[in-house]
């Protein structure tokens, strides 16, 4: 059972009910629902095989559910018409790119098929991107050719804008560069971004909601703020002899420690942690989670109640 909607509305860019993809009796997606608005950058996570690009395959159409429905813009994501499609970009790592083109034949040969081609745009991504609008595609590296795909990909400013593992092969200065890009992309409210990334450090500066995926289930489907308020960080340091042992605290998830000091992961809840550090005679300092941190907590509670 999948975590119901948290975007349910009639502006819907996406909306998947009871999703299920199987492939020769393998089940890929498990009886996801999903909704997305506008004007929200969203961050798709999880493992290799979790159903991550199966998912955003289904939202162009390349795959079609087993059982279920998705649409997209309001309409049957297998039956999407050209229009409709214009108005999506995708980008995944194994993208196919002409290679025998120049760099800038192949910028212009996209281009000429999106009259909403921001050339000013290119321009920018051209530069900040360092390409050499000169050189054969089939002999730039693998950070060159991500780079290109990026800007062929954002540059006709679809409203709805699918990344799988879009950054894998940047550098760190180009991987910043791009995540500036997605949040000049999002100002504009009527664009919706998913971008799946393996990278977590990265996407946490940028999203605004995420979907955890594991074996086609998706384990959490909320604000970015909600997971981040689900746990916790403690430290603790002991005022006066020896912490107890075993430390009374409830929801803890792990502890290292010795016996004058811990580090604990909790859930938040609502308790009163200066009260239990007072209890305790220790100072308790409360830190926030990485993004990174939380992944194995989600994985481990799997999907909540």
């Amino acid at each position: 059972m999948s975590t119901a909607p948290q975007w349910v509305g009639e502006r819907s860019v996406v909306s998947v009910e009871r999703l299920v993809k199987t492939f020769d009796y393998k089940t890929a997606i498990d009886g996801v629902d999903l909704e997305l608005e506008p004007g929200h950058i969203v961050g798709l996570v999880g493992a290799n095989s979790s159903g991550k690009s199966t998912l955003l395959r289904h939202l162009v159409g390349i795959y079609l559910p087993t059982r279920g429905s998705v649409r997209v813009f309001g309409t049957d994501a297998g039956k999407l018409t050209d229009g409709e499609l214009a108005r999506i970009g995708y980008l995944h790592q194994e993208g196919q790119l002409l290679e025998w083109l120049s760099t800038e034949d192949l910028i212009r040969y996209v281009a000429a098929h999106y009259a909403t081609w921001n050339l000013e745009l290119e321009n920018t991504l051209v530069e900040r991107f360092e390409l050499d609008r000169r050189a054969r595609v089939g002999v730039l590296s693998p950070g060159q050719r991500q780079k290109l795909g990026i800007l062929l990909t954002v540059c006709f400013e679809p409203e709805l804008l699918l990344l799988d593992e879009p950054a894998s092969a940047l550098d760190p200065i180009a991987r910043k560069h791009f995540l500036d890009l997605l949040l000049g992309i999002i100002q504009n409210q009527r664009r919706t971004i998913v971008i799946s990334s393996h990278i977590l450090s990265d996407i946490e500066k940028v999203i605004d909601h995420v979907l955890v995926m594991d074996r086609g289930k998706l384990l959490r489907n909320c604000s970015f703020d909600d997971l981040l308020e689900e746990f916790v960080k403690l430290e603790l340091r002991s005022l006066n002899g020896p912490l107890p042992d075993p430390l009374p605290l409830e929801g803890a998830l792990s502890i290292e420690r010795n016996e004058t000091q811990a580090v604990v992961i909790a859930r938040r809840g609502d308790r009163d942690w200066l009260r239990i550090g007072g209890e305790l005679k220790c100072r308790i300092e409360l830190r926030p989670l990485a993004l990174e941190e939380i992944y194995p907590l989600v994985l481990r509670e799997g999907v909540r109640p």
